[in-house]
């Protein structure tokens, strides 16, 4: 009797390890499926969790360079937007020096001259201070508050920035500097060889201007010269914004490139084919049922029913 209790004794504990054995590769392979990872601790595949990991932490610095990319495009769109509109006051300004230019002009127009390009003066200190997507002044280096101000002893604009602008990371040792100081487009040499900026040439121009004798002609006459230099100064900036942005453009692309190859990696490391996981799924489920019938047959049998 002892022999025939430990025999079934062993039977009900064979088929119990087999069932549960079946149910848990079944369970692990629905796991896989609905993770999409082959997968679900690192023991599973030491290796292959290393190499996981590793790509996981490549792809998190990837999205940091990304996100600067992104900032460097907001900012130097902004500079781009702001040196069209530095262009269009310097154009203005230009039209105005080339009038009061004439001798013929009256005193009355060469006086309201002078007062436009007062505003334009203005005009361009306000596109001096644009804010860039933080906050900071755009043209002001790492200045958190304004590039230019106005020296209240003179009635100049100085710049109060530092002396470059950020640099932002593109990713394998790669960078590009977000923006422009105002020095860098704003300051120039006169057709003397004398350096100059664009709002002092503006400034002086108007207030020769102001009080409208015949005798300034020659002064606004001078001033076309800078004006045509500040201008061109401005159009060198507009060029290196974009071939700034184009490089960004290039690196994004190889950015996104090397995600997409992270990912197929990531995939055929760590993801399982999904047509054989599904079979075998299919599969261990038929072999599972028909297990748990046939050790629900077995179980119920009994050495009476063979002996009727």
């Amino acid at each position: 009797m002892s022999i025939f209790a430990t025999s079934t004794s062993a039977f009900f504990e064979r088929s119990t390890q087999n069932l549960t054995a079946l149910r848990g590769q079944a369970e692990a392979l629905q796991n896989q499926i609905s993770s999409n990872s082959k997968l679900t601790k690192s023991s599973d595949d030491p290796l292959a969790a290393s190499m996981l990991r590793g790509l996981a932490r490549q792809e998190a610095l990837a999205m940091v360079d990304t996100a600067a990319a992104d900032r460097a495009i907001v900012d130097l769109n902004l500079t781009d937007t702001a040196l069209s509109q530095f262009a269009t006051y310097v154009t203005r300004a230009q039209e105005l020096a080339t009038q009061a230019a004439s001798s013929l002009l009256p005193s009355a127009q060469r006086a309201a001259i002078a007062t436009e390009l007062g505003q334009i003066h203005n005009g361009l200190l306000g596109l001096a201070n644009t804010r860039d997507g933080a906050g900071h002044a755009l043209f002001g280096g790492d200045n958190a508050t304004n590039a230019y101000q106005i020296n209240a002893a003179t009635g100049f604009a100085e710049y109060i920035g530092s002396g470059t602008a950020g640099q932002l990371s593109l990713g394998d040792g790669q960078s590009v500097s977000r923006t422009l100081t105002g020095p860098e487009f704003l300051s120039f040499s006169d057709p003397a060889g004398n350096p100059t900026d664009l709002m002092s040439v503006i400034k002086n121009l108007s207030d020769a201007l102001s009080g409208g004798a015949a005798s300034t002609a020659s002064a606004a006459s001078a001033a076309l010269g800078s004006l045509a230099g500040g201008l061109d100064a401005i159009t060198t900036a507009q060029t290196v914004v974009g071939s700034r942005l184009s490089w960004i453009d290039l690196s994004v692309e190889r950015q996104q490139t090397m995600s997409e190859a992270r990912s197929s990696e990531q995939a055929d490391v760590g993801a399982p084919e999904l047509g054989s996981a599904l079979a075998r799924l299919q599969q261990l489920s038929v072999v599972l049922e028909a297990s748990q019938a046939s050790f629900s047959k077995l179980a119920n049998l009994s050495i009476f029913d063979v002996l009727r």
